[in-house]
Parts: C-alpha cells; structure tokens; sequence
C-alpha cells in the first residue's frame, strides 16, 4: 500500500461517517507537516471535508514571519484557507520547547474552539515516537511515559496523529516526488534540546537493537499494559470516588500511594480532572500531599486544594489558580469554556449584549448570592465556581443556586476520563 493509501485510510477511519466537519491542520512548515497538508489536501478532493491550516509565528527567529508567510503560499496552492497565530508569551525562562509546545497547542485549540472545530491534525511520525520514548526511558518513565504519543481529546477538541507509522524519511521522498521544498528549521540540530540529542543518538544505537522499530514495538507493549491498569483504577475509582458538581470527593483508601499503581493513578487522575492540567503530578508531589492528608491538613497542588472532611477528602479548584481566568461568550446561545473544562450555557438564548464573560464567583459574587448555602457545597469551591458577568455585575452563578437562566456543566465525567484511557 502506498503512503497516499495508508495516510487515506487512517484519515477515513479517523473522521468516520461524519465527513462534513471542518478538520485544522498544524503547519510549521517543516518536511513531516508540509507532507501531511499535501496528504491531507488529497485525501480530502473526494469527500465533503473542509481543511484550514493553521500556523503559529512564536517569534523566536527573525524567520518566523517569512516561514508563516512560506505555509500560507503552500496552503494556498492547494487551495485551502490558512491562518497564522502569533505567540509573544515568552519571558525567556523555563523550558523554551516546552513553553512553546504549550502555546502552540493553547492558541492552535483557543482558535479552533471559536470556529468550532474539534479535530486537530498533526505531523508527528513514527520517528518523533521513537525519539518520545527514548528520551522518556532515560527520565526513567514508568508504563504511561513508555506509551508514548498517541490521539489525545483535551477539553473537548481531538489531536490526532495520522503519520504517526511513517518514516520522516518517507514523508520526504514524497515532497520531492511531488516536487515540493519544505523549511528545514535550524533548531532541529541543535544539541542543546534534548529531543535532538536523541535523535543523534538513534543512529548510534541500532547496533544494540534498539531501532525506531523496537521503541515502537515497546511502546505498543506498554500501551496494552496501560489499559489493563486503567481498567483496574476505573473500577477502584467507581468504589472510591464521588463526582459532586466540579468537586471530587475521595475515600481515604485512594492517600495508600505505596500499595500499588492503581491508587497512584486515582489520585494523580483527580488531580488532573479537577485542575484540567495536561501533565501529571509527579510522583514525589502526589506522596508529600498524600501525607498531608493524612495528618488531617489541607494541602494544594496544581491548583487543587484538597480538605478532609468527614474521613473523605474533598478535590476543589483553588480560587488563586482561577481568579486571572476570563473566558468572553461570543456565541449567540451564550456557550462558552472556561478553565478547560467547564461549559456554559444560556438556555433562554436572548440578546446577551456586549462585555459579558464567564470568570470566577469570588468573594463579591458569592456575597451577591443571598441563598448559596442552599447549595450545599462549601464556601471554598463556590469561591472558585463559575460564574456570568457584564460590565462588573453578576448576572448568574449557576453552582451557587444564582443560576438565571444559565447551567455550568462538565462534559467530562470523572468515571469517563478513568475509562477514556
């Protein structure tokens, strides 16, 4: 089967019968995201899907605009809409390929949202995969690291990896057949990156076996432990964890961290759904907050606050991580996201005017909300609950028996996330 063929097969099984829905294409502008618009745009002449190629200038280089500029001429001779996304958050700390891949996602996913897209296509191939898993065994990863990249949903829009089983060299061999030129980035042979050092030493390492071929082939191994483990915690959270408006509520069974992977797991994964973070905690910081709770203390972590109360634990979204977070509603039925996982809706669907936006209830709004302790939840989760503003009054807080005509809900149920997996 041809690259063309194979790259269209995992398309049509991707998309599946709902073919009209409009599908963004990252594009650096390198060979493996230049070859997968080409792809892309030949799979998608015979069927009703809608490409845009979406670019983001990080403004690292000088190049940046040029090589936007460069991915806007290819998108257009293949006549698909492009967009370039500008990134000007870096104040040169931190991990700069880090920071960046975070950015990238956050603008490419903050775009794609508010044109309603859900489905985002990325050029990562089976070398990038080989290269994941060799830099996460030298950090000494444990089964999920080991797994490597693989189809994501995050608040609701889907990164999907469709070259993920080419070769770059492949990928290649296809532009020049196609007689098309692609940027080749001066960063990828940079050895102060560690993803570049493992890609030096790939070539160094086949003697002892350890190819591109076999760090997928354990990857693969990895990602059939990881279900098996997923089911397992799946079961144990549905004994021992309680969804409650936003709020997990956790039996103390889940702070045995030491008694194996399945606590670990639960625990790490309530962190995640209530904080809405990507990256798990790591392991030292699950065990210190573990211990914490155990002497009957509050503690946080990724902007978690997690109280005991009543011989469980209650997971909250702490207010100082959310206070700064503003989410504007543009759409005509009020919908909007706000801190990554919660949905709001207007049901009533009238004129909603200019300046209304969905941020934290806080102290001010929740002093606006004579009956919240109707609600039953406690004060510090109400603080952090979402709420609908205009022009500096409170019009709704739906968690907060304030709802106006207003719902604010999860798509995501705990349980769900645990099997998703």
């Amino acid at each position: 089967m041809t690259l063309v063929a194979r790259v269209s097969k995992r398309l049509d099984a991707l998309c599946g019968p709902e073919l009209s829905n409009t599908i963004a294409i990252a594009v650096s502008g390198g060979g493996d995201s230049l070859a997968l618009l080409h792809l892309a745009a030949a799979w998608a002449q015979t069927r009703s899907v809608r490409l845009v190629a979406l670019t983001v200038d990080h403004g690292l280089r000088a190049e940046s605009v040029q090589e936007a500029a460069f991915v806007a001429q290819s998108a257009a001779k293949l006549k698909m809409p492009h967009h370039s996304l500008k990134w000007s958050g870096w104040d040169r700390r931190g991990n700069l390929q880090d920071m960046a891949r975070q950015a990238r996602r956050k603008l490419i996913e903050d775009w794609s949202r508010a044109q309603g897209v859900v489905t985002v296509l990325t050029g990562h191939t089976a070398d990038d995969q080989a290269e994941t898993v060799l830099m996460r065994l030298a950090r000494g990863s444990g089964v999920d690291g080991l797994t490597g990249m693989a189809e994501t949903v995050q608040h609701g829009m889907r990164w999907a990896r469709p070259l993920l089983e080419e070769r770059r060299e492949d990928l290649r061999n296809y532009l020049k057949d196609q007689d098309v030129e692609w940027i080749e980035d001066p960063s990828n042979e940079d050895p102060r990156f560690d993803r570049v050092r493992a890609r030096q030493m790939l070539g160094n390492l086949n003697d002892l076996g350890l190819s591109v071929e076999r760090l997928i082939q354990t990857a693969e191994h990895m990602r059939a432990a990881q279900r098996s483990l997923w089911q397992a915690s799946a079961s144990f959270a549905k004994a021992h964890v309680v969804e409650d408006r936003g709020d997990l509520i956790l039996s103390t069974r889940v702070l045995d961290l030491d008694q194996g992977d399945t606590e670990r797991r639960v625990f790490a994964a309530a962190v995640g759904w209530v904080s809405g973070a990507a990256n798990r905690p790591r392991f030292a910081a699950l065990q210190h907050s573990a211990g914490v709770l155990r002497l009957g203390q509050r503690t946080t972590l990724q902007g978690v606050l997690m109280t005991p109360e009543a011989g469980k634990i209650r997971f909250s979204r702490e207010i100082s991580a959310v206070v700064k977070t503003q989410s504007p509603i543009v759409a005509a039925n009020g919908e909007t996201v706000w801190d990554g996982r919660w949905n709001i809706r207007n049901s009533d669907q009238s004129d909603l005017g200019n300046d209304v936006c969905v941020r934290c209830l806080g102290e001010n709004g929740l002093a606006a909300c004579k009956n919240w302790r109707d609600s039953g939840m406690p004060r510090a989760s109400l603080l952090a609950s979402p709420s609908v503003w205009a022009n500096g009054t409170l019009i709704a807080a739906p968690l907060a028996e304030n709802a106006n005509g207003w719902r604010a809900f999860i798509p995501m149920k705990f349980a769900d996330l645990m099997l998703s997996h």
